[in-house]
């Protein structure tokens, strides 16, 4: 990868969420905290995971293929527990993605 050139990062949402992230409902998105997570935000971050206001455009999209709806936020992450209306499991630690703003749809 050429230097300077920032990582975007694709993830899949499923529908409920990808409708409620783009209303403005939701603000949050969770993942969970597994090594593959920690390496990909890991990437996107530059070594700095958490901490700080960085924050990187991820795409989100609705579904797996290329086709599928998406739409560009600018994000930060964090490490807690998350909100259950929103998806997360009472008591459980996740990577929040804290949607800043909606880029592009």
């Amino acid at each position: 990868m050429p230097p300077g050139r920032m990582i975007m990062l694709t993830l899949p949402v499923k529908k409920k969420w990808f409708d409620m992230i783009l209303s403005g409902e939701k603000k949050e998105e969770y993942r969970e905290i597994k090594p593959y997570y920690e390496t990909r935000f890991r990437n996107a971050w530059k070594g700095s995971l958490i901490g700080g206001n960085a924050h990187r455009q991820i795409i989100f999209r609705n579904g797996y293929s290329k086709n599928s709806p998406s739409f560009t936020a600018k994000c930060t992450l964090s490490v807690g527990q998350g909100k259950e209306e929103w998806g997360a499991e009472p008591g459980k630690e996740y990577f929040i993605l804290t949607v800043q703003e909606i880029r592009k749809r």
